[in-house]
């Protein structure tokens, strides 16, 4: 794509819907008594992959014209695919984490893969849990994928994740419904929590009164339902950052999903001084629902800086690379630091940040485990290499809208693996001239 700058953003907008809720409400309806109705599940590549995966175990999926029936078959009632199943996850992590756990206590073998950039991320993260549960799981000697997973009668743990990941707690969860006895789950930091939320709406019995660990009852059915998934805000923060950091621009982002677990990035704008405030605050499936209203603001950091860093990183992880562009627009030091899991993303994306953030004259200084910014600092048009990351392919589309002059962004199209609609809301809330395929 190229894109001009610099430019504004302006007018209100529906997001798709929340991929993380998307690809929970597909495998828990998949697995429940019967069928659920879902509106505004997710357009995104990664939430396919999911539906495509239990297709290929029997579920029907239903396209209504106005949303989705899963005709869930119970706790046990994936049927092996013919041949042997080797479903593939695309790009989506959390498709072959999460789903792991639930294949791990079938009565079947089967395996799952991905593309080139899934089968280097790690997965000894999901492995040892499951194993110690009493599955078998075949890997690389790295854990990587493809993963052929022996499905077992599991037994029930109470297991202690060295990081704080919701992928992995979703993964030992679901592994938990098909395991006798109640399995506990801790983690050293809260990470979000649609997936404790999402149980208790298909009745599982699920037990969060201790802070900082779920557990959960297995061999309990689940009830269907009907849900409508909120939109999503991970997506919503491309456009909450162009819109606090260009000049004369204002916006209205409807029917966003609002869970605490996942706002800690609009705190972060809040404390650098940005105009956000959402409004018409409403509970959707416990979950709270509203819309976020945005306008332009001058943006400084602390006197000695702003240093992000420990709890606070699992629920800004998706969205550091964005805050990497607005830290370029932000009057002092931003640093962003305990956040070494950005090198294990879709790309290593620190040193895709620092590379895009240098490709259009801006200067950062680079760590291990994070990066430092200081600003307000002149962009100028250039070429971003997003190596195939749809997270740098967003948040560069929104840098070039603040650079002067045409910013190329190679590979653009790997937005759709997330969000396949952005650049053509970008064009709606910049106008015709800005965004423009090339030839």
């Amino acid at each position: 794509m190229r894109i001009k700058g610099p430019a504004r953003v302006r007018g209100s907008l529906k997001l798709p819907g929340d991929k993380s809720i998307s690809h929970r409400i597909a495998m828990l309806a998949s697995i429940a008594n019967g069928p659920s109705a879902v509106t505004g599940f997710a357009s995104s590549a990664d939430c396919q992959a999911t539906l495509d995966c239990i297709s290929k175990l029997g579920i029907w999926v239903e396209d209504t014209g106005s949303g989705l029936v899963i005709h869930g078959e119970g706790l046990f009632g994936y049927h092996p695919p013919e041949p042997i199943a080797q479903l593939n996850a695309a790009n989506s992590g959390s498709t072959m984490r999460m789903l792991a756990g639930l294949l791990a206590g079938q009565r079947f073998t089967s395996e799952i893969t991905g593309d080139a950039s899934l089968c280097r991320r790690p997965m000894a993260r999901i492995i040892e849990p499951l194993s110690s549960m009493g599955a078998r799981i075949d890997a690389s000697d790295a854990s990587l994928a493809p993963l052929t997973i022996h499905g077992r009668k599991l037994r029930s743990i109470s297991y202690a994740s060295p990081v704080a990941s919701a992928q992995v707690k979703a993964c030992v969860l679901f592994a938990g419904l098909l395991a006798d006895g109640r399995t506990v789950f801790s983690e050293p930091a809260a990470s979000r929590d649609h997936t404790e939320l999402m149980l208790r709406q298909f009745g599982g019995l699920v037990d969060c009164s201790s802070l900082g660990t779920v557990s959960i009852q297995g061999l309990h059915e689940l009830t269907p339902l009907d849900y409508q998934v909120p939109g999503d805000v991970s997506s919503a923060a491309f456009f909450i950052a162009a819109a606090s950091i260009l000049p004369d621009s204002e916006l209205l982002l409807r029917d966003v999903g609002l869970n605490p677990t996942r706002t800690a990035f609009l705190d972060v704008l809040g404390d650098l001084g940005a105009s956000v405030r959402t409004q018409k605050h409403r509970e959707q499936h416990s979950e709270l629902v509203g819309d976020i209203v945005v306008s332009n603001a001058q943006l400084r950091s602390e006197r000695r800086g702003t240093l992000l860093s420990g709890a606070i990183i699992p629920n800004i992880i998706d969205e550091i690379p964005i805050l990497a562009v607005v830290a370029t627009q932000v009057e002092g030091r931003v640093e962003v630091r305990d956040a070494k899991e950005l090198r294990i993303k879709e790309s290593d994306r620190i040193q895709t940040v620092a590379g895009g953030i240098r490709s259009l004259g801006g200067e950062i200084e680079e760590f291990e485990d994070g990066f430092a910014i200081t600003g307000p600092q002149r962009l100028v048009g250039g070429r971003v290499e997003t190596s195939g990351d749809h997270r740098i392919a967003m948040a560069f589309a929104i840098a070039a809208l603040i650079a002067e002059g045409t910013t190329e962004i190679i590979d653009a199209e790997c937005a759709t693996v997330s969000f396949p609609e952005f650049y053509e809301s970008l064009t709606m809330l910049t106008g015709p001239d800005t965004v423009e395929p090339v030839p």
